[in-house]
């Protein structure tokens, strides 16, 4: 035999086991231990979206910025939770690591406060979805890093045989998987409407805090970091916390951060104000429901005035309640009117309830759910006289709302001479109101617009009423309406026939089910308005 065939004969050493799980016992559970570790990751992604609503609203780029931001931090969190796991495995070692992924989901509830009053990064060099995606880094990236790290080091942890290297991997990543589907449903389903997203936040730095005591192997003795861990959690539950837990919100949502403040206007008058998200959604004057201080409702009433003179009745279905200005002012003006409301948030229908002088025993029927499903399910033969479209919030704007196939199912349920009346938000460049016009006249031959503003051209930012009807309206008439005060908002705005043309052809985008890129087109609003 050859030198060099003995060589190849001779037994290879074999490779060094990983380190072993140091004091395996009956709190030593790699997959119950991924499995809350993902759990808490999810939750954090769910509630992201819910917490910087009230400074940035909701939106495609919201979301997006979100999830990759999240994925960023997971992956980073990956590669050094391995690097790490090869020098320094240890139970110790990963309790401090859950101490920090703890302490990372309580600095959430402080960097939200911080970046969200100061707004998105004034970086004029960056687009706005880099600046999106800075905001959201600022906030989500290191807490979702430090709980990405856990999962390496419970794979060394775990792993003493490497004859059972898949089963063991394949076991840790099944049990991770659920946990970030348990995690997902709970939150989105459950906890954000039990609890609230800071109380949410603070639960989940508890959880992990706990289980850092509880693995970590601090004492010999087991008992101590065990009942450290109980009253870890009992203290979360027992110490006053509500300055903490308030927020901006005054009622959270599975849908809105929902505020509501005192106002006084034109030095007389004190409204209740409705916000929703970021947005001034409403005014009410609760001594009296035919005092408007929105253009768009002053709008709305004239030509509410209109219909019921024209037509002696008013049937009316409103997309979005909100505050429920338009339908108490209906039912305080015209008694005897029938009103529908589909309000996809039941929270907001109780504040207008609770807050903003919607009566217990109103004829208003309210239903909480989405108003393309509310028009869907109706009865075919079932047509008003009026819809109002009141569901755009700013930058949040329900796509599915917009579309050609939207406005066919809203002319299926308008009569013949029905007005399908719109409230819009758009910025100078109009983009998002063009390309809604432009959608809109596939369905109706008839189309008004009625900017809010004198100046309406030249504002960054601007309500704008929109009007829509099979058949033509009678402008001369309409003009002469008053609505209840002095204003004669549609003589004041209505804009003309070319200008409303120069408006529709900025573009050629239509609406549809499958192409409707509301966000892009709102973009330069939002950007104009949050400044560079």
């Amino acid at each position: 035999m050859t030198t060099l065939q003995a060589q190849n004969a001779s037994p290879q050493p074999a490779p060094s086991p990983p380190p072993a799980a140091q004091g395996k016992d009956w709190l030593w559970q790699p997959g119950l231990i991924v499995f809350i570790s993902n759990a808490c990751v999810m939750t954090i992604e769910l509630v992201a979206g819910r917490l910087v609503a009230p400074y940035v609203g909701v939106s495609l780029y919201t979301w997006t910025s979100i999830i990759g931001v999240i994925l960023a931090g997971i992956s980073a969190g990956n590669y050094i939770g391995g690097k790490l796991a090869d020098r320094w495995a240890s139970r110790r070692a990963l309790g401090a690591l859950f101490a920090l992924a703890g302490l990372g989901s309580f600095s959430i509830l402080g960097t939200v406060t911080l970046f969200g009053e100061a707004g998105l990064p004034r970086i004029a060099a960056l687009p706005l979805v880099a600046r999106m995606a800075l905001y959201f880094a600022s906030i989500f990236f290191v807490p979702s890093a430090l709980l990405g790290a856990i999962s390496p080091l419970v794979v060394k942890l775990t792993l003493q045989d490497l004859s059972r290297t898949g089963h063991v991997i394949g076991r840790i990543y099944a049990a991770s998987a659920l946990g970030s589907i348990l995690g997902t449903f709970a939150t989105g389903y459950f906890l954000v409407q039990w609890f609230g997203t800071r109380a949410i936040l603070l639960g989940v730095g508890v959880i992990l805090i706990a289980i850092a005591l509880l693995i970590g192997q601090w004492t010999r003795n087991r008992i101590v970091p065990a009942v450290a861990a109980l009253a870890l959690i009992a203290a979360a539950f027992l110490l006053p916390l509500r300055p903490v837990l308030a927020g901006p919100c005054l009622r959270e949502t599975n849908y809105f951060c929902i505020k509501v403040r005192e106002d006084i206007r034109d030095n007389r008058v004190t409204y209740m104000t409705l916000i929703l998200d970021r947005l001034v959604h409403s005014y009410t004057a609760l001594e009296d429901p035919s005092q408007l201080a929105y253009g768009y409702e002053k709008v709305g009433a004239e030509v509410l005035e209109y219909l019921e003179g024209r037509d002696g009745r008013l049937d009316a279905f409103f997309i979005g309640g909100g505050g429920y200005t338009l339908p108490k002012y209906i039912e305080y003006v015209y008694p005897g009117s029938i009103i529908d409301v589909a309000e996809i948030d039941p929270g907001v229908t109780q504040i207008a309830h609770d807050m903003l002088g919607l009566r217990r025993d109103t004829p208003i029927r309210s239903f909480n759910q989405d108003a393309r499903l509310f028009l869907t399910d109706l009865e075919p033969a079932r047509r008003y006289n009026l819809v109002m479209g009141d569901a755009f919030n700013d930058f949040s704007v329900p796509y599915h709302l917009t579309t050609r196939e939207f406005n066919q199912l809203v002319r299926r349920h308008l009569t013949d001479d029905g007005i399908y009346m719109l409230n819009l938000i758009d910025g100078k460049e109009r983009q998002f109101i063009g390309a809604f016009l432009r959608t809109l006249r596939q369905t109706f031959d008839y189309l008004y617009l009625i900017p809010t503003s004198d100046n309406w051209e030249t504002l960054v930012r601007n309500t704008y009423v929109v009007l829509a009807s099979p058949a033509p309206i009678d402008v001369d008439r309409l003009r002469q309406m008053y609505g209840g005060d002095t204003l004669r908002a549609v003589d004041n705005w209505l804009v003309s026939e070319a200008q409303l043309r120069a408006v529709m052809d900025n573009g050629s985008i239509m609406l549809t089910d499958e192409f409707a890129p509301t966000d892009r087109l709102l973009a330069p609003m939002f950007e104009a308005s949050e400044g560079r």
